[in-house]
């Protein structure tokens, strides 16, 4: 916390801290052969704790929810690969879709409810 009672620099240290631990586990993410839910679990165990480490003293602010909302979508997407279509064509998945495989269970309702 900083002398205006903002938490914001400590959950941008922690989405950089994300990001770490991320890219420390690329090589096990990017493997064919592991299927999406052990790669899902690898984010569970190892990244998103690293997020929200002392995350019950945080008080989040809408900006700050965005930014927390913005990483995890953008490690999804790298985690859960593009959606091939009928016509051979390719695309990343939606911010909807990446709702619908997360079932509710985001970064942000995790935080509310510890």
């Amino acid at each position: 916390m900083n002398t205006d009672s903002s938490i914001e620099e400590e959950i941008r240290e922690r989405i950089a801290a994300g990001n770490r631990a991320y890219h420390v586990h690329t090589k096990t993410i990017y493997i064919k052969t592991i299927s999406r839910n052990i790669k899902l679990q690898l984010y569970n165990t190892l990244i998103r704790p690293t997020i929200t480490y002392a995350s019950e003293t945080w008080v989040l602010k809408e900006s700050m929810t965005n930014k927390l909302m913005i990483f995890e979508r953008k490690i999804m997407r790298k985690i859960l690969g593009p959606t091939g279509s009928d016509d051979g064509c390719w695309r990343i998945k939606t911010n909807q879709e990446i709702n619908d495989m997360l079932k509710g269970q985001n970064v942000i309702c995790f935080i509310k409810k510890q």
